[in-house]
């Protein structure tokens, strides 16, 4: 793994060099059964105090800037204890009327393998990272493209949402989206410095406790941890203090901006870290995107003062 290894997130073209995905208009996915009411909506009441933040061993990608190591404070917040379900979201936007960045641009990225067989080459590639597809109708409510639809995922997290999306489902939600330090400090559950969650070994007495990618990247998914795509946001055991799915399963927008200023933080990794290339699915792993920019592993959590 070096710094220039591609990340399994890929931003959205500028208007200048936009990928040239055929025009057709997006329409929603044939109606399912009705989903199930927004559950998964606890928070928990984390008491704050001053953790080591970041990392500097073998395992950190110099230039995501995970360290140095260094004492950070944070003080009595709440945060999600599940990310977003496709549920909840569907409620925000009952609510609200709110369209999302991929509905207004009519596309976003979905990963190959989970597109129909023989459909993939029909889509454009973005440059350094030909795992991904621009979809045109590819949105939350139907993630693979418009043949698609959330039945059966209600409780899975919602994906193709942006920074922005996120931002605006956590002020209607009386909410906001978690810090970079604060969401650090929970997903570490009280362990200081630890890799994962849940302690330094990936796979604890066997098991896969979280959701990525196995395999051979990008072919071949062995899915020994249960799933192919999304799993549920309340799937294997949380850690200490309550958090599911901290590392793996879907990319989570923090509230902070990058270094630079004109992208946004995002932690926790996805289904499709593999540490062949994106090992990312680290506590103290970062990566970044455009405020617009979405896909099929990009979700959220909210947090509260």
């Amino acid at each position: 793994m070096t710094a220039e290894s591609p990340c399994c997130a890929a931003a959205r073209p500028a208007a200048s060099d936009a990928l040239p995905v055929p025009i057709v208009p997006p329409r929603r996915a044939a109606d399912g059964p009705a989903p199930r009411p927004p559950g998964l909506n606890s928070m928990l009441r984390l008491p704050g105090g001053t953790f080591r933040m970041g990392n500097e061993d073998e395992t950190a990608n110099p230039g995501d800037g995970e360290g140095p190591v260094r004492d950070v404070a944070v003080v009595p917040f709440r945060i999600d204890a599940h990310a977003v379900s496709n549920a909840r979201f569907a409620a925000f936007v009952k609510a609200t009327g709110h369209v999302t960045d991929a509905e207004k641009f009519g596309w976003s990225y979905v990963f190959a393998g989970l597109l129909p067989p023989g459909t993939a080459d029909a889509f454009p590639t973005p440059a350094g990272t030909p795992w991904w597809r621009g979809v045109p109708g590819a949105t939350w409510r139907s993630p693979e493209g418009p043949e698609s639809t959330l039945q059966g995922r209600e409780r899975h997290p919602v994906v193709h949402v942006s920074w922005n999306d996120a931002a605006a489902y956590a002020a209607w939600a009386g909410r906001r989206l978690p810090t970079e330090a604060e969401w650090e400090y929970a997903a570490r559950g009280g362990l200081d410095q630890a890799r994962y969650p849940w302690g330094n070994e990936l796979t604890p007495r066997g098991h896969w406790p979280c959701n990525i990618w196995q395999g051979e990247f990008p072919h071949v998914n062995t899915a020994e941890d249960g799933y192919v795509g999304t799993a549920p946001v309340d799937a294997y055991r949380p850690n200490a203090y309550g958090l599911y799915n901290a590392v793996g399963n879907v990319w989570e927008w923090n509230a902070d901006w990058w270094a630079e200023g004109e992208t946004c933080v995002m932690r926790g990794g996805s289904y499709l870290c593999h540490d062949s290339y994106c090992n990312r699915y680290r506590v103290s792993a970062r990566t970044k995107n455009t405020p617009d920019s979405s896909s099929g592993n990009t979700g959220f959590r909210c947090a509260a003062d």
